[in-house]
């Protein structure tokens, strides 16, 4: 039963505060803006609904399951490794294994979890797990953290107020949920991204220059 506890502690990992630099990449967004594909509010919100459902956002939720039931660390090392070989391209592993490093150094030294390091979706699903956290519920928010901070970034990249990007989040958030709910009978032979537009700003971004963010 998910308790106030459980939704505080998901609030903190998945606060902007958490130190795992999620400010520090944009998922190919800035190759995307660059390249005109996303310009306006509107087409932000078209992008990362593409994003959640059909990209990485529905993913990172099978890996983020596929964590939390792992038993053992043999079967969260070949998650992990999935999670890897899965990457669309260079720069997104890059952001998937830093974020995931910093989220549990700081989980082990504040809660105790397991010290091995994984990929982002994959410690926060595992150490949903270790504090039995619903996992339904983490997704979600997870989601929803996901696509807060890219709306971030596309404020630094783009004219979007502080309003239309909230809209854009409000709008959204019943996706994060649906994409969190559908993936409960998937497993990691699942895995697939049809968001190629996506996948290939995150692939251009590697060699754009001048850049703002990592990713």
């Amino acid at each position: 039963m998910t308790t106030n506890r459980d939704i505080l502690t998901l609030a903190q990992w998945l606060s902007p505060a958490f130190p795992v630099g999620a400010f520090a990449y944009s998922h190919g967004l800035e190759a995307a803006v660059r390249a005109g594909w996303v310009a306006s509010g509107d087409d932000l919100a078209a992008w990362l609904a593409d994003v959640i459902a059909h990209g990485s956002g529905r993913n990172d939720c099978i890996l983020l399951r596929a964590g939390y039931e792992a038993e053992g660390p043999e079967a969260l090392a070949e998650v992990n490794a999935i999670a890897k070989a899965t990457a669309a391209s260079g720069e997104r592993q890059l952001e998937q294994v830093l974020q995931g490093a910093a989220f549990c150094k700081t989980t082990g030294a504040i809660w105790g979890a397991q010290g091995a390091e994984y990929l982002y979706p994959v410690a926060v699903g595992a150490a949903a797990a270790e504090l039995r956290i619903d996992v339904t519920l983490t997704a979600a928010m997870y989601l929803h953290a996901v696509t807060s901070n890219l709306i971030a970034a596309a404020q630094r990249l783009m004219p979007l107020g502080q309003t239309e990007g909230q809209a854009v989040l409000f709008a959204l958030a019943p996706l994060c949920e649906e994409v969190a709910q559908a993936t409960a009978a998937l497993g990691c032979d699942d895995l697939q991204s049809t968001a190629f537009l996506s996948d290939i700003a995150a692939m251009r971004h590697e060699t754009l220059q001048p850049r703002i963010f990592r990713s």
